[in-house]
């Protein structure tokens, strides 16, 4: 099936008071979405952000953003009133989130929707925290006493609650016990409001493409709950993190501080956890994203303690035994591989006997170092089974791209590629958004910001770095009849179009 999408993250659509959220905007987009021919919306991972506001770095992979809950709904239920929201000052720039101010603000008004909900007489609430209670129990109480120790990582704790001493965690649920209450409303309200929207999608053709990151936080539920999942020592301390080697873009590698999984511990259980985390992510989305593809094949493992990423090792991964494991129980389910960056024959052959779809990312075929056809990410050299991108929530935007990083011979070697010679350098996205779009690949996304044709102030993240990432949005009415109407002739000619 030829298809398109769009990628947005929820956090960058222009919803009120601040920040994306899955309010009245969400459902517009979706409308927008089946106007323009488009059957995927890919999203960013919906995790709880922590430090840096990543949503690759979040305090569960089971859990929800909390700042997605729509204020209005709650307005409507009667939970809160619009003096109380209109009263609060969420910034004033609807361009980029503020996500100090979403921090100290949201979850005030968050608590007063609680307090006015009686949400424990709630069945429908009852039932959910009875459901979820394997992952539900252990996240509320981690984010209780991460308030409780104003915000200190779990191994900053004293010893009980760090090493989950039954009697210190009896008589912190006993002492918290609203808080916990808090934070499980939190998370109901999250999945209900999440579960309606994701439906309207799917009953107007469009499907959700979801991201899982291949790593979870140090500072998670999931790390302080499930010790034995990882490569830590008896104290809980890791032995080894993740990260990735010196390379052109860094000389130092990439330090992300990741714990790593005890893989040994993983295949003796079946997968039992990893089965678990899939088994959530299909409540989610219709297509999961497995973020760093090639870590099942091989892993970068870094010595803990490290100021870098130099003195790191590879080591082999699951492979296929964590695939086949997931395929056995879930024989349907559609997976993208995120098979980016330094590829080796053993990756390739890892996508190939998973039988998931690769990316494709344009920005990367036009490199003057290459000889100029033996590039994976020429079009000529797709297959059908590939998801293709004019670039990522990672990279500049492809007008960024193309007028910022690129010299003339660069420049020259794309024009060449497109035949093309007379569009302006600031409007290159539309004949690189319609090769992209052209391509035998299966499936097409392209980020909302190269639709837009806007250059790098646009661009959602840029790794290894902190404080400007994440709070791009999108402006009311800025993907508007012109757009629409481009972008479903474009995605009818190429065969897009799903009926």
């Amino acid at each position: 099936m030829r298809a398109n999408g769009i990628l947005l993250s929820i956090s960058s659509l222009p919803s009120k008071y601040g920040i994306g959220c899955f309010s009245k905007e969400a459902y517009d987009f979706i409308d927008k979405l089946k106007e323009a021919g488009q059957h995927y919306w890919q999203i960013l991972p919906l995790g709880p952000v922590s430090y840096g506001d990543s949503p690759y770095q979040s305090f569960s992979t089971f859990a929800g953003n909390p700042y997605y809950i729509d204020l209005e709904t709650l307005i409507d239920y009667g939970w809160l009133k619009k003096e109380d929201v209109d009263a609060v000052d969420f910034g004033v720039n609807n361009r980029f989130v503020d996500y100090e101010k979403q921090y100290f603000q949201r979850y005030k008004l968050l608590r007063k929707a609680y307090n006015r909900s009686a949400i424990e007489l709630n069945y429908k609430f009852i039932e959910f925290i009875e459901k979820e209670k394997e992952w539900l129990d252990d996240y509320a109480l981690f984010m209780t006493l991460k308030e409780v120790n104003n915000g200190k990582q779990w191994s900053l704790w004293e010893e009980g609650l760090r090493n989950r001493n039954d009697e210190s965690i009896k008589k912190a649920k006993e002492q918290y016990k609203d808080e916990i209450l808090f934070q499980k409303f939190l998370q109901f309200e999250f999945y209900r409001q999440w579960k309606k929207l994701k439906s309207y999608a799917n009953k107007n053709n469009v499907e959700i493409i979801g991201d899982i990151p291949i790593y979870v936080s140090y500072d998670s539920s999931d790390a302080w709950a499930n010790k034995e999942l990882f490569c830590f020592d008896k104290n809980g301390i890791p032995t080894a993190v993740a990260g990735c080697p010196p390379d052109g873009f860094s000389a130092t590698g990439q330090l992300w501080g990741n714990p790593l999984y005890d893989w040994d511990y993983h295949k003796k259980q079946n997968y039992e956890w990893w089965l678990k985390r899939i088994e959530a992510c299909l409540k989610l989305y219709d297509v999961i994203r497995i973020d760093h593809f090639r870590g099942f094949d091989e892993y970068y493992t870094i010595p803990y303690g490290n100021k870098d990423a130099v003195d790191g090792k590879w080591v082999k991964g699951p492979n296929m035994s964590l695939f086949n494991a997931i395929n056995a129980k879930y024989p349907n389910i559609r997976i993208i591989a995120e098979d980016l960056g330094y590829v080796t024959d053993s990756v390739r052959k890892l996508v190939n006997d998973s039988g998931f779809p690769g990316m494709k990312v344009l920005e990367f075929a036009f490199d003057k170092r290459d000889s100029g056809s033996t590039s994976d990410y020429l079009p000529f050299n797709y297959t059908n089974n590939s998801v293709v991108y004019t670039g990522t929530h990672d990279n500049e935007t492809i007008v960024g791209w193309f007028n910022e990083s690129l010299d003339d011979e660069e420049k020259d070697i794309v024009r060449n590629f497109l035949g093309d010679y007379t569009t302006d350098d600031k409007e290159i996205n539309k004949p690189l958004i319609r090769l992209a779009m052209s391509s035998v690949s299966d499936t097409c996304i392209i980020p909302m910001q190269d639709i837009l044709g806007y250059g790098n102030v646009a661009r959602m993240n840029t790794p290894s770095t902190t404080g400007e990432n994440w709070k791009w949005r999108l402006l009311e009415n800025e993907f508007d009849k012109d757009l629409i109407k481009w972008m479903f002739n474009l995605t009818k000619t190429y065969g897009r179009i799903v009926l």
